[in-house]
């Protein structure tokens, strides 16, 4: 249950607030997230249809970026819930075809925040439930994700202008995402720039306890704290 609050709240705050200034003709997000989210939550048939959508879409457009990254989160969730069940075949399959449609998707589309942020949320929080020895190379990968989008962000001036809400949680990401990986002079910077830049965020109480006595926060609830009005 960790895993699903976690994984819907999470994707719904980065994608709906760092793809705020997105064209429109961008955002398929708007088509298929609030069926994801329902899905992950637990409501199949909602999960389904956002699949649904996502396989029409590509069998008209077998590049289309957006869809393919979100199908592959699918996948990704879904291969969760197998080995939750214990079906480890199933779940190994799931697994790798949704890594191999969210790696694809950024090939495609390697500056696309809509690509970046639905890949990078999924892995940083996917791999709190995953035996630590599988989720090195996952978190890195996350983590350039994450770069990558304020990178994007920043230099298009779209970052300055959003709320601390979303601010806090990209940078709250890359700072623990770096405390996993123990880089903890670069979460350091992260943290510092979260106090500063997004003291409304809801995770400056985290930032500073890191700040004080150099733990990394074990975050146990919902990744994304407030509303998403």
């Amino acid at each position: 249950m960790k895993f699903i609050v976690w994984i819907a709240s999470v994707l719904f705050t980065l994608v709906t607030g760092l793809m705020a200034q997105q064209a429109p003709p961008a955002r398929f997000d708007m088509v298929v997230r609030t069926d994801f989210f329902a899905g992950f939550a637990g409501d199949e048939a909602r999960l389904k249809r956002a699949m649904d959508i996502c396989e029409r879409t590509l069998a008209e457009d077998p590049k289309h970026a957006e869809a393919m990254v979100w199908h592959g989160s699918g996948l990704f969730f879904q291969a969760g819930a197998a080995f939750r069940q214990g079906d480890a075949a199933r779940g190994l399959e799931m697994y790798d075809r949704g890594m191999k449609e969210m790696d694809e998707a950024v090939a495609l589309a390697p500056n696309n925040v809509g690509v970046l942020i639905p890949r990078g949320a999924v892995l940083l929080t996917g791999t709190r439930f995953m035996p630590p020895d599988q989720t090195l190379p996952l978190i890195q990968k996350a983590v350039g994700d994450y770069e990558k989008a304020l990178t994007l962000q920043t230099a298009s001036g779209q970052f300055a202008g959003l709320g601390d809400h979303p601010k806090g949680e990209l940078l709250f990401g890359l700072a623990e995402g770096y405390s996993r990986l123990g880089q903890m002079e670069k979460a350091r910077v992260y943290f510092e720039r979260l106090v500063k830049d997004a003291e409304g965020s809801g995770h400056v109480p985290q930032a500073q306890a890191f700040l004080a006595s150099g733990t990394p926060p074990v975050v146990q609830g919902l990744g994304c704290v407030g509303c998403h009005k």
